[in-house]
């Protein structure tokens, strides 16, 4: 092998440990992301799961209001003249 030779392979060598340095980043960095979406959404379930158990007990009051208001309501009747 003469030396010309020798140098091309060395800076092969040196350009393919590089771009495996930068790809290893890259792996590491859409690790890093994907780990965090996921999080991310777990959060989001959670705090809305959290709205509704904490909100459910007023909905629930609210629509049984509602129905004895409606119910009362319809009791009346309008006269035919209306």
């Amino acid at each position: 092998m003469n030396p010309e030779e020798k140098q091309l392979l060395e800076r092969a060598v040196s350009l393919s440990e590089e771009n495996n340095k930068i790809l290893r980043g890259i792996r590491r960095g859409n690790r890093f992301g994907l780990a965090w979406k996921i999080f991310y959404w777990i959060v989001i379930i959670a705090i809305s799961y959290g709205a509704y158990v904490y909100i459910q007990p007023y909905v629930s009051q609210l629509m049984k209001t509602y129905g004895e208001v409606t119910g009362t309501v319809n009791k009346f009747s309008l006269p035919k003249g209306f």
